[in-house]
């Protein structure tokens, strides 16, 4: 009893049988085409990771190879199939030594070898060679007699695995080349152009070898010096109809009014002048060493340039009067310069990197440097000396604030340990140089910047948790934590915070570039500024103005909203 064979199993039979008979003959026609040599090279630079893939190419006027040997089964058929085993590499283009798989060239350049002299098949194995969809001709030149000179857009694409070890160009085939009669050649690697509103990259040490690239809006030499003097001592004529009149309510900015390039290096700090007949002018301090006054309210001029640090700038402020500036630095000096005149008053050495400083509100002439240090030192400019040392077991200060009244402040640190509650922020006693509470703030992030509310007694202090938390300004200076400002980013930058001068509104700036402004009785987001590239650092609101701010970033960017 014979058993038949079912269809569908005889079915693939056939298709096994046909696949077999298609790779003997792909066999059979590389022997006779290639030499043993080629072979070995062709199998031992087979790529890692490939899928073979079974296509069938078209193989047309096929007559002879070109050592010599007939195809034999394609004889007496002017067109017939096979069967031809191409690789794609789906993996890293690395042979087994370890070296770089050959690239093949455009498509143009196949058509233009095929035309040689060349010791490879001919061009017809692959069927008919055609450019790429992306071809493109580029104008490289153009000639004295009006012609225009192209040479095709070359596009690199990986070798297959059959050409790997087959293709060899002719000694013949020569690269192209211009007439020698054009002009104004150009290479065919072209540089791309920036796109427009993105600034190329500088590298550090061209920035430092050439400072003065960079343009400012305005400079101090095309500025009289008569003028220079009149705007840091008399009254903004935009300021002027809003002095003697009770402040409405805050704003919230929506237009920028000026953008100026301010510094070099990151900016640090920005203040208006709290003298309202002043308030013209802000203060910038940066890490290029280098502290500014600008005519913030009118034309951005820079009214002053205070160079006397000889390290960064970390940290500036106004004295009360609006006549002097406090400045520290990490060159371990705190320094009052005059505003009008540019000299230095008073200069103090500490032994430690100056990052945060506090002028006394009952008495102007003392003031506080902290830094990297465990300790914060009162200074009086008038004698020069060291009033008072208090000390705590941290590395350093980030922040110091005064509270209402100035008989007690707050001081930040970077303690962040498992103990770290009783150091992150710390009240002190000014006059007795005790610890008033230790116990203000339990979590464990650190707080870069504080600030004093205008007219309720409580304070905010800006945490490395991406929110603003609001304590109370008296004992025991407890944290309200129903209300919490959050939806900005700090990320590690030692972002500043401000209000308005009614206090209605609280304002931050964000890692991301963008100001927040916040309501400050329910904590709700009432705008987002997209106000920078890079991070914001500082936003101060303007004391007169409504609805004028000023921001800075990382880049040393400053900008004038309102």
């Amino acid at each position: 009893m014979s058993t038949a064979v079912k269809p569908h199993r005889r079915r693939r039979h056939q298709t096994f049988l046909a696949g077999r008979i298609g790779y003997m003959h792909l066999l059979y026609f590389l022997l006779k085409t290639t030499s043993l040599n080629r072979l070995k090279n062709l199998g031992r630079s087979r790529p890692r990771g490939v899928s073979w893939m079974i296509l069938i190419v078209t193989a047309r006027n096929v007559e002879r190879n070109r050592c010599g040997c007939e195809s034999e089964f394609l004889q007496g058929s002017g067109e017939r199939t096979m069967t031809s085993l191409v690789a794609y590499d789906d993996s890293d283009q690395e042979d087994d030594d370890g070296a770089l798989s050959p690239l093949a060239n455009c498509p143009m350049d196949d058509i233009r070898q095929s035309q040689g002299n060349q010791k490879w098949l001919d061009s017809n194995f692959y069927g008919p060679l055609l450019p790429s969809p992306h071809y493109k001709q580029l104008e490289i030149g153009q000639c004295g007699d009006g012609r225009t000179v192209s040479e095709p857009h070359r596009e690199i694409y990986p070798l297959p695995l059959g050409l790997s070890g087959i293709v060899e160009n002719s000694s013949s085939s020569k690269p192209y080349s211009a007439p020698q009669s054009c002009v104004n050649l150009t290479t065919a690697k072209r540089h791309q152009a920036a796109p427009p509103g993105v600034s190329p990259y500088i590298p550090k040490r061209q920035r430092l070898a050439a400072p003065g690239k960079r343009e400012e809006p305005t400079s101090l030499e095309t500025t009289d010096k008569s003028t220079v003097s009149r705007l840091l001592t008399e009254v903004s004529e935009r300021v002027r109809p809003y002095l003697g009149t009770r402040p409405g309510r805050a704003a919230v900015p929506r237009c920028m009014q000026l953008s100026l390039q301010a510094h070099q290096a990151p900016i640090n700090v920005i203040q208006w002048c709290p003298v309202p007949q002043l308030s013209h002018l802000l203060l910038s301090a940066s890490m290029d060493k280098t502290v500014k006054i600008w005519d913030g309210a009118e034309s951005g001029q820079c009214l002053q340039v205070y160079s006397s640090h000889s390290g960064a700038v970390r940290d500036a402020c106004w004295s009360p009067c609006g006549r002097r500036l406090l400045t520290g630095s990490f060159d371990n000096t705190a320094m009052v310069t005059d505003v009008e005149t540019g000299q230095q008053i008073v200069k103090v050495g500490n032994q430690f990197k100056v990052m945060c400083l506090a002028v006394q509100p009952d008495d102007p002439e003392v003031f506080l440097c902290g830094g990297y240090s465990s300790e914060v030192k009162a200074w009086d400019a008038r004698t020069c000396k060291v009033e008072r040392v208090y000390r705590a077991r941290i590395q350093q200060t980030l922040a110091i604030l005064f509270l209402t009244g100035g008989r007690e402040f707050v001081t930040s640190s970077d303690s962040v340990s498992r103990d770290s509650a009783e150091r992150t922020l710390i009240a002190w006693d000014f006059q007795t140089t005790a610890k008033v509470s230790n116990q203000i703030y339990h979590e464990r992030y650190t707080c870069p910047s504080l600030a004093l509310h205008p007219q309720q007694d409580s304070f905010v202090a800006q945490s490395n948790g991406n929110y603003m938390a609001l304590f109370s300004a008296q004992r025991p200076y407890r944290m309200n934590k129903r209300r919490r400002y959050d939806g900005h980013k700090v990320e590690g930058y030692a972002v500043r915070c401000g209000f308005s001068p009614d206090g209605s509104i609280l304002a931050t700036g964000s890692s991301t570039g963008s100001v927040h402004f916040y309501d400050q009785q329910s904590a709700r987001t009432l705008h987002t500024l997209l106000a920078h590239q890079q991070a914001c650092m500082c936003v101060s609101l303007h004391p007169v103005l409504p609805a004028v701010v000023a921001t800075c970033d990382w880049g040393g960017e400053l900008r004038i909203w309102q």
